[in-house]
């Protein structure tokens, strides 16, 4: 069973930026696309972001498109979030998630981490 771990969530300031980190128990996960999804109270879960096994694949929501990145370092056997030019509305807990092959689901997921963009 893969677990996910995030990391790196906090309160940072409206403008400012954030990196969120997923390390998996397994390397598994190297082959494998991930994602960022994020869910803000009163919300359903949004995806945000993921990056194919290679780092050479990545898409992202319309809205973070050009603020934030997602990198992979699969030695590590870990998945980075970078979050610039943050907004209040962006306030949510962040969840990693895992896809264990092509057109799969994201069958794996952390237990989250919360992030709290202040105005």
């Amino acid at each position: 069973q893969v677990q996910l771990v995030e990391s790196g969530g906090g309160l940072v300031q409206a403008g400012g930026s954030l990196r969120l980190s997923c390390t998996a128990s397994e390397r598994t996960i190297n082959n494998w696309r991930m994602g960022w999804f994020r869910q803000a109270p009163g919300k359903e879960r949004e995806f945000v972001a993921s990056i194919g096994w290679s780092g050479d694949s990545t898409y992202f929501a319309d809205s973070v498109k050009g603020r934030f990145t997602i990198s992979r370092d699969n030695a590590k056997n870990t998945v980075y979030l970078q979050m610039n030019r943050s907004k209040p509305e962006e306030t949510a807990v962040y969840y990693c998630a895992a896809q264990p092959g092509l057109g799969l689901r994201w069958a794996y997921w952390g237990q989250g981490t919360q992030v709290i963009v202040s105005s």
